[in-house]
């Protein structure tokens, strides 16, 4: 039986090597699967020699589940074939939009949570799941202003494509904490409220304060070791669900190989400690 998953890391070429070579338990690596929808070459080789020592979790950018229109159906298809061929642990997306008449746009887009938004984000991850032959898991997003026109909170929302279509969740905590300081509500309350019993995977990554704005505004960089304000949340999360596979995110300012898998230690010794639990539905 294969050993349970614990803290992950993002997958970087420039780590290929020591990643290949590391046995650090419970060890899993992440990758966006965009950079790996190919037929071949020597990127799809690494990570199927990855692959073939430790599991492996697809972590999309560009399925635009919140966009105004269906998924791509030719990159749901090449999805779908780099999913079979690496058997990934997880496979997750963003509540966002990042597409518009054909473009693609180089960011995860915000939109108002209405109901008509709900019933279309539940048939694109229907139809993504279906595709997929799997669950998906939907990633919080990270928020840096107030839009008007919702209808329903957001931790609401969540429970509700959960329970629409039988998604799970990936919760990163790092967003929760920005977009609390960017909003000006409370992160402990979000967390009080968001349907732990979904969550399949945790996300945990560094963050910036503005260069104009300072602490007023905070930017979800992924170039920072995570802030002990957001170590401090993650812990009260495992307080109530239990050990969940959790991510450590790093994708600029790359320190040391030995660097990242220290921040990861201490993820697995959280993970460790936490005692597993039932946690009732919403």
């Amino acid at each position: 039986m294969a050993s349970p998953l614990t803290a992950g890391l993002g997958l970087k070429p420039q780590h290929y090597d020591e990643a290949l070579r590391c046995t650090a338990p419970g060890l899993w690596w992440e990758v966006h699967p965009e950079n790996y929808l190919a037929d071949g070459g020597p990127r799809l080789a690494w990570l199927e020699a990855i692959r073939s020592r430790h599991p492996v979790a697809l972590h999309g950018v560009s399925l635009s589940l919140a966009a105004d229109a269906p998924p791509d159906e030719a990159y749901l298809a090449r999805l779908a074939a780099l999913a079979r061929r690496v058997e990934p642990a997880i496979i997750s997306e963003h509540l966002a939009w990042s597409t518009w008449r054909g473009q693609y746009l180089p960011d995860l887009l915000p939109f108002p949570r209405t109901h008509a938004a709900l019933h279309r984000i539940a048939g694109n991850i229907a139809r993504t799941q279906d595709v997929l032959q799997r669950p998906i898991a939907i990633e919080n997003p990270t928020h840096y202003l107030h839009i008007d026109g919702h209808d329903w909170a957001e931790t609401d929302f969540l429970a509700e494509l959960v329970l629409r279509t039988g998604c799970t969740l990936l919760l990163d905590v790092n967003n929760v904490y920005i977009s609390a300081n960017n909003l000006g509500f409370s992160a402990q309350a979000y967390l009080d409220a968001f349907p732990l019993h979904a969550v399949a995977e945790i996300h945990l990554a560094g963050h910036h304060a503005d260069p104009v704005h300072g602490n007023a505004l905070l930017i979800d960089s992924h170039d920072a070791p995570i802030a002990p304000a957001v170590w401090a949340l993650y812990e009260q999360v495992m307080a109530r669900t239990g050990p969940v596979p959790t991510l450590i995110e790093r994708d600029d300012q790359l320190p040391t190989f030995n660097e990242l898998l220290a921040e990861r230690e201490q993820a697995h010794r959280a993970l460790a400690h936490a005692q597993p639990r039932e946690v009732a539905c919403r």
